[in-house]
């Protein structure tokens, strides 16, 4: 299920993108900031090249770049 990401309280959306970018395994070997991943993250919601999904089965918000995931998602 896609999650529009401007109907959520921008708390919110800044504890959930803070809380992927610093998931083990985001930084592969990067020293970008956090701060940094996070504006990216921001910036591509806003620009609709990622997309918040809930992955019904495992119960998981995750923020995927659009083209991962499935276009029957869009319609």
């Amino acid at each position: 299920m896609l999650i529009p990401y401007d109907q959520l309280e921008a708390d919110t959306l800044t504890r959930l993108i803070e809380d992927v970018v610093s998931r083990d395994g985001t930084d592969n070997g990067d020293d970008t900031p956090q701060e940094t991943r996070t504006l990216r993250v921001r910036q591509a919601l806003g620009k609709g090249q990622a997309v918040i999904f809930f992955d019904l089965e495992s119960q998981q918000c995750l923020l995927l770049p659009k083209h991962a995931v499935p276009k029957e998602y869009f319609d």
